[in-house]
Formats: C-alpha cells, sequence, structure tokens
C-alpha cells in the first residue's frame, strides 16, 4: 500500500511522507502470521530441496500476537510442515528474532550429534486492533511479511560467517515508558505505541543526571557488534558489499547506521526497505533474498546484517555468497 494513498485516507501524516521517504509498506490484510509462516517456510524448504526428515530444529520469531492467547505459533508449522519428529520453539527477541534464532540454531547444529539442518522462521501481521502501524514510532513504519532461511552444516549457495549480540539493558525503559509492568497493558486493551514510550524516556532522561548516556551506549556498542562480526568473518568494513539495516527511513540508516560505519547510502538496502515497510525480525531476510532476485549479490559478496531491538538489543551478522542460488537458475 503506498504511503500516497495512506496520506490520502488520512491515515498517515503528509509531514511524515515527506521527511522519511518511505514510500509504500507490506500489508497482508487478514492472512494469518502464522499461515504467512508455513508458506514462507514451505518455499525456502523447496527452494534449498530438503523435506521435514532433514530438519533437527524449528524457530519461530514474532514480534506480535500470532493467534489466540495462550496458543504456540510454532505448534501450526509442526502441525502442517514438519511433523512432530522435529524439536520448535518460539522466539520474542523483537526485531532481533531472526539473529538470535541463527546464534542458537548455529550452536545446536554444532553441538547436536548428526545434527544437519535447522528451520528458521519470523512472521507478523500488524493490522490488527491495538497498534497503529502507521504510527507505531519515529521513522518507520509496520510491515507484514514472513521470511524463512535454512541453516545446514552442508555447503549451500551462502556460508553464514558471523552472528553475534550485545546489550544495552540501561536503555530498556525506551520501549516501556512508564507503563506499569502489572497488569500488562494488552490485557486492559491498552495498545502498543513505542513512540509515545520513546518521547517519554526522552523526557525522563533529560531530567537526570547523565540521563543520555545510554543512548550513547548504544551507539557505541553497536559499532563493537559490528567491529566483532567483521574480526569473525576475517573481513573488513572495505570487504563488505552491502548493509541490510531495518527498514526504517532514511535519515536513520543514514545516520545511525551508513555514516557510522563510513560507507555511502548506495551500499544500503533502504531503497527497497523503503517500499516494504519496517517488517519486524524480517527486515534483514528480506533484503538478502531481494538482493539475491536482483542480481545486487553474486558470488564472493558479503552482506552485513545489522539490527536493533528492544531490551536494548544490538545484532550483527555477516553472510558470505558463494555461488548463485540454485533457485535462481531454474527461473
Amino acid at each position: 500500500m503506498s504511503t500516497e494513498s495512506a496520506v490520502a485516507q488520512g491515515l498517515y501524516d503528509a509531514d511524515e511522507l515527506d521527511l522519511h521517504g518511505i514510500t509504500s509498506v507490506a500489508v497482508a490484510g487478514r492472512e494469518p502470521a502464522p499461515e504467512m509462516a508455513r508458506r514462507a517456510a514451505g518455499q525456502a524448504l523447496a527452494r534449498c530441496g530438503h523435506e521435514a526428515p532433514d530438519l533437527d530444529l524449528l524457530l519461530y520469531a514474532t514480534t506480535w500476537h500470532q493467534g489466540p492467547e495462550g496458543w504456540l505459533p510454532h505448534s501450526y508449522l509442526q502441525r502442517h510442515l514438519v511433523g512432530d519428529g522435529v524439536p520448535a520453539t518460539e522466539i520474542r527477541q523483537g526485531c532481533n528474532g531472526m539473529f538470535t534464532a541463527m546464534r542458537l540454531a548455529s550452536s545446536h547444529l554444532r553441538a547436536e550429534p548428526g545434527g544437519n539442518a535447522a528451520l528458521l522462521v519470523a512472521s507478523d501481521n500488524y493490522g490488527t486492533p491495538l497498534v497503529n502501524r502507521w504510527d507505531m514510532g519515529r521513522g518507520y513504519i509496520a510491515g507484514d511479511a514472513a521470511t524463512a532461511m535454512l541453516l545446514t552444516r552442508e555447503p549451500g549457495f551462502a556460508e553464514l560467517l558471523s552472528v553475534c549480540s550485545a546489550t544495552v539493558s540501561s536503555a530498556e525503559e525506551m520501549h516501556r515508558g512508564d507503563e506499569d509492568l502489572f497488569p500488562p497493558g494488552i490485557t486492559l486493551g491498552r495498545g502498543l505505541d513505542f513512540g509515545a514510550r520513546n518521547a517519554e524516556y526522552l523526557r525522563r532522561a533529560r531530567n537526570r543526571p547523565l540521563g543520555t548516556t545510554a543512548l550513547l551506549e548504544i551507539q557505541r556498542r553497536t559499532l563493537e557488534v559490528v567491529d566483532t562480526a567483521l574480526a569473525e568473518s576475517g573481513i573488513s568494513i572495505a570487504d563488505v558489499t552491502r548493509v541490510a539495516f531495518m527498514n526504517v527511513s532514511k535519515e536513520i540508516v543514514e545516520q545511525r547506521c551508513m555514516a557510522a560505519l563510513g560507507l555511502p547510502m548506495s551500499r544500503s538496502t533502504w531503497d527497497f526497505g523503503a517500499t516494504v515497510g519496517h517488517c519486524g525480525a524480517s527486515d534483514q531476510v528480506l533484503a538478502l533474498d531481494h538482493l539475491l532476485s536482483a542480481g545486487g549479490l553474486h558470488p564472493g559478496d558479503h552482506l552485513l546484517m545489522l539490527g536493533t531491538g528492544p531490551g536494548v538489543l544490538l545484532s550483527g551478522a555477516v553472510v558470505r555468497i558463494l555461488d548463485t542460488p540454485s533457485w535462481l537458475n531454474r527461473t
């Protein structure tokens, strides 16, 4: 759905449109997030030529409600896609859920005797009451998406060279604001508004000695995550072909990511992100898939993935492209 259409319908502020440069967002309508996840996971398995018996683990990253309260969405994928022989769990790490899934899956495959493959899935549909995709937080619009990737110990078209993270827990209030912890606001019908919570956090921080120190720490630790990811991968920033940050506004991508890395915006994936919106934990995998399909990554290239989520959790990963994916050869 175009942001111009959203402005015409009174859903999005025209000033925000001019300021942030986001042109459209992915809107899934009434498609349930678990069904979106099933479709994405099925496509990933088909592309790689794997079947359910090949799997040793299923990890499902979410950021928003998936279905009936108390029900676990990964059980839907177990029933309809992979079967009961695959251990599965849900990951709630906000927008960094896929990074956490990559870390856990990598460790599992290394530790499990005979472990061969893990299916990682992320899915969210924000078109629900109690959240306004057009005004959820500063500089982004929430898009609906599902992504899936297969990590294996066998050679593939790409190699995960590094995945790492750091936390700045002193900034956890940024995503909490002044809300009470109990009873949870959602049980009282209070919606999600990160913009309001962030504003309240900044208001309080200005009235505290060294109140904004946590914000500076976030930037410093982000660069540490990048340094760690690059060192573990055996490359330098000059070897990075493209950078997949969160699908947020142009000025945020430029100021918080690309300029801090000393890289031009042309090496970011912002042009693509501005057409789908901030899709929860799926942003970086969406960018990888888009770059491969559009010819933006070739054998020998490196993709640096970066993300920030509540906690505050900072994550990074490096993927090296080894070959042209087989599914591209089939088309």
